[in-house]
């Protein structure tokens, strides 16, 4: 038997703007995870069972884009087990691996907590060890990014980049990875409006909007930049109290971005009521979550305002 996990993730600061050059910042949560679970099997083929989405089928019984199925036919082709990418092997070849392969989640599809690239990472992972093909994290984080873009078209990377290094991460498109340090450790209220939110959507009405006015929206992409380089500074000093207005500003421009939703904003205000130092959606938007500066003391308070006014769940992460 071969295990393996992954975390989860969110967005600190740089959202949307990321994906036109601007940095972001992000970080993972490990108190949501993927985990996957490989056995050899006595049944020929791959059987894939994921009790969290009500799927139990042979590999081959599903279609070549199933987030699932991409993920196993790439590696197959990628380790030379399958003879091409996203086509299952004839069940004649010998090389064909038997396995029983079981996936379990606790980060809520589509939230903005990188359910997604969770399960790619922990599901390559355990495919690379079981199947003696030893990949880097470099290579893992590379083969999760094609996954990320066959199902959200243009994305930026940062969900793979941080749930494959599970480190805050600092991010810009096209430039080498920065881990960055956290001076002092800070708390986040993560809330979940529990609505269902494709980043695709939102990253394609962003690409419209910018592609209709491109000198507007660079303008205020470079807003969203200069907010998350100043926030990395205030975290590597330390100065984790003022990231609060950061998140605010950033927020409003995410607004104006015309990705945030009436539960998002309801969820936002009702965390600064309670006491949040900032607060600000988190990921694709449109639904999903948000997530709020607090201090220790004042989670729990925060947490139970954000399920009154309408989360679905929330999680306390420190940062650090």
């Amino acid at each position: 038997m071969t295990t393996a996990s992954a975390p989860g993730k969110i967005i600190l600061f740089g959202e949307h703007a990321v994906v036109y050059g601007r940095p972001a910042l992000a970080i993972p949560v490990t108190q949501v995870h993927a985990d996957v679970e490989i056995r050899d099997s006595d049944s020929t083929g791959i059987l894939i069972h994921a009790p969290g989405i009500r799927l139990h089928a042979d590999l081959n019984s599903l279609p070549s884009d199933h987030p699932v199925a991409a993920v196993v036919h790439n590696f197959l082709f990628l380790s030379r087990v399958s003879p091409s990418p996203l086509t299952p092997l004839p069940k004649s070849e010998g090389k064909f691996p038997n396995l029983n392969i079981t996936i379990s989640s606790t980060i809520p599809v589509a939230s903005g907590l990188g359910s997604g690239a969770a399960v790619t990472v922990a599901l390559v992972r355990a495919l690379s060890a079981h199947l003696n093909h030893p990949m880097k994290d470099e290579e893992v984080n590379a083969f999760a990014y094609d996954i990320e873009k066959l199902h959200h078209g243009t994305p930026s990377g940062i969900d793979n980049t941080v749930v494959t290094y599970a480190k805050p991460v600092c991010f810009i498109k096209t430039q080498p990875i920065e881990v960055f340090n956290v001076h002092k450790p800070f708390t986040i209220v993560i809330g979940d409006t529990g609505i269902s939110a494709p980043t695709k959507e939102s990253v394609a009405d962003v690409r419209k909007l910018w592609e209709a006015d491109q000198e507007k929206w660079e303008s205020v992409f470079d807003e969203v930049g200069e907010i998350a380089k100043q926030a990395k500074e205030r975290i590597e000093t330390g100065d984790w109290k003022l990231l609060g207005g950061l998140m605010d500003q950033n927020h409003a421009l995410l607004q104006e971005m015309t990705v945030s939703s009436p539960e998002l904003d309801a969820l936002v205000e009702a965390a600064r009521k309670a006491g949040a130092a900032g607060a600000k959606l988190s990921g694709g938007g449109r639904g999903g979550s948000m997530i709020a500066l607090a201090q220790p003391e004042k989670a729990d308070d925060i947490s139970s305002a954000l399920i009154s006014a309408g989360a679905k769940n929330t999680i306390v992460t420190q940062v650090s």
